[in-house]
């Protein structure tokens, strides 16, 4: 009894009857980086300031709505290469502006759909930015004939808005933002392979050695760079340069996917004549097939004044794109064309998303993998067995997780490995981020034994907190063992973990070992005749 009795009277003393318990720390908290349309709330900048969310409607709010792509359309010169609709025997295709897309807004509607819930959303900057112009002055003169002075004329200042290209040093300004972030258990950039190649693979870096060196608490989740494009199994195929330029350093940290997906996350009422940045050439082009395409003169005419429209910057443009459609083959084709290529996205977003929706509702220690991804049409390049085999298991053991499509079931992720692929203890992302959980939980809770007496006592309550803690987790399937004496030991005291000395250092020492349950990924099913007995 701490308090002194020195009145007579009845005293009271409350005493703890279960000791303290380690909460499970939520796994399915990624955090994601990247451009977003709004910087700014309520008079401050959220640059660089990481903003938890729970919804795609509060996203918007916050981040305001995507960025209009621009596309070009360019007359294609061998239609081997393909197009994207003809014109009077000529052949053309849309090609996205130079530089000029932000596909952030796309996947974290990627993200969402795949079943994510709460997140960080860290804006490194929006898509465009205001630019002062001043025009050059005229300074005072004197004719020289007449002896008039003309006085001085300042310069006008005007705004222009500016592109803003996306940089890599403001992703990676994003990355130290998170620095100070607990919550986040997974980190996703889909923006990193909108740099160039050498500026893409030392984002990613920086992402592996943020998560399994600085933080040790959280999951990178990679994109292959042109992870659009075929195997060519040269030294410019897109898998051997990933490979080469993500470095070996804390690869168990991180998954990597390819390829990316055609997805459906863009509507059609998303496209519109506005995502055309040559609308002359587009004028010309569709006023000659109406010239073909009518018969008669008068429908041609009230065709191609209707065209006209795409040269008024004031035209509707969401009337006007539906007209075009109707009266103009060529035009559906532009449209489609056009939606068809603002679809092509990176798939980490929606693996955020898969990997959210599996830890709900199965648990962390459940492998990531034989998943459909929603809003997703396909992948982009078809891979066969022997495909998957060089990204599954190869020498340097960097794996790439295949996304396929398998006829009747759709798009499954088929691979669940980090990239630290040769390792017998992290090759699976699902044994890495149980350990993350297990050791963040368990770390969170014996906060609560700081400074307290470096007794027998003290080492009872922690061994029974963590061995309760693990009885719950192998009771959910995430250890395995018949009994929780075969799933996990935990140790902790003097002649066992720690020494005299420790103990003068003010050191306790816990070792807690477990068996975490690894997913069944070769099946092999022996079958064998057996003779007829009667």
């Amino acid at each position: 009894m701490s308090q002194t009795l020195a009145t007579p009277g009845v005293y009271i003393e409350e005493r703890n009857s279960f000791p303290n318990s380690v909460a499970a720390i939520p796994t399915a908290v990624p955090a994601f980086i990247g451009y977003t349309e709004k910087v700014v709330r309520d008079g401050e900048s959220l640059i660089n300031k990481p903003v938890r969310i729970s919804s795609f409607a509060e996203f918007v709010s916050i981040f305001g709505e995507g960025f209009k792509t621009g596309f070009e359309i360019t007359e294609v010169e061998n239609i081997e290469n393909g197009f994207d609709f003809s014109v009077d025997d000529k052949f053309y295709t849309v090609k996205q502006e130079q530089d000029a897309r932000f596909i952030f807004f796309d996947g974290i509607r990627m993200f969402f759909e795949n079943g994510g819930s709460a997140c960080f959303i860290v804006s490194v900057g929006a898509y465009t930015s205001k630019v002062s112009k001043t025009s050059p002055g005229k300074p005072a003169s004197k004719d020289p004939k007449t002896g008039k002075e003309t006085p001085a004329i300042a310069g006008k200042t005007v705004e222009e808005v500016k592109m803003n290209q996306i940089s890599k040093k403001a992703l990676s300004d994003g990355i130290t933002a998170l620095v100070a972030e607990e919550e986040p258990t997974m980190l996703v950039i889909p923006e990193a392979v909108m740099l160039d190649e050498a500026d893409c693979f030392a984002l990613q870096q920086e992402m592996v050695l943020h998560c399994g060196f600085k933080m040790q608490n959280r999951f990178a989740l990679l994109d292959v760079y042109n992870g659009y494009q075929k195997r060519t199994y040269d030294k410019n195929d897109v898998i051997t340069r990933f490979r080469e330029g993500i470095g070996s350093n804390f690869l168990a940290f991180s998954a990597a996917y390819y390829p990316y997906v055609n997805g459906a996350v863009v509507q059609k009422e998303e496209v519109d004549v506005a995502n055309i940045v040559n609308p002359e050439l587009l004028n010309t082009l569709l006023s000659k097939e109406a010239d073909k395409l009518y018969d008669n003169a008068k429908k041609a005419d009230e065709a191609k004044a209707e065209i006209k429209k795409v040269l008024d910057e004031n035209a509707n443009l969401k009337s006007l794109t539906q007209t075009l459609n109707t009266i103009s083959p060529a035009f559906k084709k532009i449209m489609s064309a056009v939606l068809r290529k603002l679809n092509i996205l990176p798939p980490s977003a929606a693996m955020a998303g898969a990997l959210s929706m599996v830890d709900n509702s199965r648990g962390v220690w459940k492998a990531p993998a034989n998943l459909s991804l929603a809003s997703v049409v396909s992948p982009v390049v078809n891979l066969t067995n022997e495909d998957q085999e060089d990204l599954n298991v190869t020498v340097t053991g960097k794996s790439i997780n295949a996304i396929r499509s398998f006829v009747g079931q759709g798009t499954l992720v088929w691979g669940a490995r980090t990239l630290d692929g040769n390792s017998q203890d992290w090759k699976y992302i699902s044994v890495r981020r149980t350990m993350i959980f297990i050791e963040q939980s368990v770390k969170a809770a014996a906060k609560a034994y700081v400074y307290e007496a470096n007794t027998s006592g003290t080492w009872t309550l922690v061994r029974s907190m963590i061995s309760s803690f693990l009885t719950t987790v192998w009771k959910q399937g995430g250890l395995a063992g018949l009994t929780p004496s075969d799933a996990f030991n935990v140790e902790v005291g003097l002649g066992s973990t720690m020494t005299p000395n420790d103990i003068l250092d003010g050191i306790m020492n816990v070792t807690v070992k477990v068996a975490v349950t690894r997913p069944a990924e070769f099946i092999v099913i022996t079958f064998q005749q057996k003779m007829q007995e009667s």
